[in-house]
């Protein structure tokens, strides 16, 4: 029987890569799959359920009503469980992919997307993402002036010196994006499951990873003395977790789709970090208020370490504060900063960006993720 092509490679005279398009181009009726689609189904099912489990078997990294997840020690020994995870996952995946798929350790690096690492993928998905977000750039930086808050200390503080920087914008992201879609989408790969497919499913099991978001939400809403938390309890949790469901997969499904065009883990990191950083953007209201009048949500809700909203009201506090030094310093002669109830012109544009970024978004996401590196052409 003739084979059945099921993507289109990138052709490149490489013996690694065309032993890794070997895994995936053509499936026959005497050429299994090296793996079965159900393999890379169990795995994907058991890398959620060490990525999460541990998080209620151990009373440390649980959160409580008198133990805030946001907790400097929640928050280190959820990272030290994390860590454990990964290392986990990662020999679990290079014993599948090696032992089952025959790969060798060139073979398992790309399919892992850990090489080659091209870092001109990096900045286009990083400029791609930036592009969908051209109107929360422009209320941040231009509307808001946050660029005036921007210095290396600044950064240093908001990355390594808070923990829950440290958590929201590096270990949750690399954490994230390695298990769920290095690690998941490369035993894929193998098992010569269609790209479209896979850009579909391995972000569902993303998005039901967070539906565990709702027990941690109804153990810390229930009041001490109490077994179970009260009904309006029970019907915000599901709320909130229906609507963590829904847009943590539609960034699963970005990620997967840049994972499989890039073949570069980095790149999924990257863009990541800066949807947390940049949060949902908004749909409503007016631009050019006050801080306190607009409080963007965290745009992925990461799985284990997500932001919560202790730490969001102290974002606000914190830059309030600066606000005030920096009238204090200046003097009251000095030219405003920050949000200053602007006219509707200013939140015009920013909604016309909103929508020229979508397109923009559209039009580039084939051209920005283009790489001769990459897994599969969809």
């Amino acid at each position: 029987m003739a084979p059945l092509p099921l993507v289109k490679w990138t052709n490149r005279p490489n013996d690694l890569f065309d032993k890794v398009r070997s895994y995936y181009s053509v499936k026959t009726a005497d050429k299994a799959p090296l793996i079965t689609e159900r393999t890379a189904l169990l795995c994907a099912l058991l890398y959620t359920v060490l990525y999460v489990a541990p998080f209620y078997l151990s009373p440390t990294l649980r959160s409580t009503p008198l133990q805030s997840r946001d907790a400097g020690p929640v928050i280190r020994a959820r990272v030290r469980a994390v860590g454990l995870t990964c290392v986990a996952c990662t020999v679990i995946t290079a014993y599948v992919l090696a032992i089952h798929g025959h790969a060798t350790v060139q073979d398992v690096a790309h399919l892992l997307g850990a090489w080659p690492m091209d870092l001109r993928d990096v900045v286009k998905v990083l400029g791609l993402v930036a592009v969908l977000f051209a109107g929360p750039l422009y209320e941040s930086l231009v509307v808001d002036g946050d660029w005036r808050d921007w210095s290396v200390s600044n950064f240093k503080e908001a990355l390594f010196d808070r923990w829950t920087g440290y958590r929201t914008y590096i270990i949750a992201p690399a954490s994230e994006e390695l298990v769920f879609r290095s690690l998941t989408i490369s035993v894929y790969v193998v098992a010569q499951v269609d790209a479209t497919r896979i850009v579909f499913i391995t972000p569902l099991v993303f998005g039901l990873a967070h539906i565990h978001h709702l027990v941690d939400f109804l153990q810390s809403g229930t009041p001490v003395g109490r077994k179970t938390p009260s009904l309006n309890i029970w019907v915000a949790g599901i709320i909130r977790s229906l609507f963590q469901f829904t847009y943590t997969s539609l960034f699963g499904f970005f990620a997967a789709f840049v994972f499989l065009r890039t073949g570069n883990l980095l790149a999924c990191i990257v863009a990541h970090t800066f949807c947390n950083w940049q949060g949902i953007p908004r749909f409503y209201g007016r631009v050019g208020q006050y801080a306190e009048d607009h409080r963007p949500l965290n745009i992925t809700s990461d799985i284990a370490l997500g932001k919560d909203d202790d730490d969001r009201d102290a974002a606000v506090r914190m830059g309030n504060t600066l606000m005030q030094d920096r009238k204090q310093t200046a003097g009251p002669a000095a030219a405003p900063t920050g949000p200053q109830n602007l006219g509707v012109g200013w939140t015009a544009a920013y909604y016309v960006l909103i929508f020229a970024g979508s397109y923009g978004f559209y039009a580039l996401l084939w051209p920005l993720t283009a790489s001769q590196n990459a897994l599969a052409q969809l």
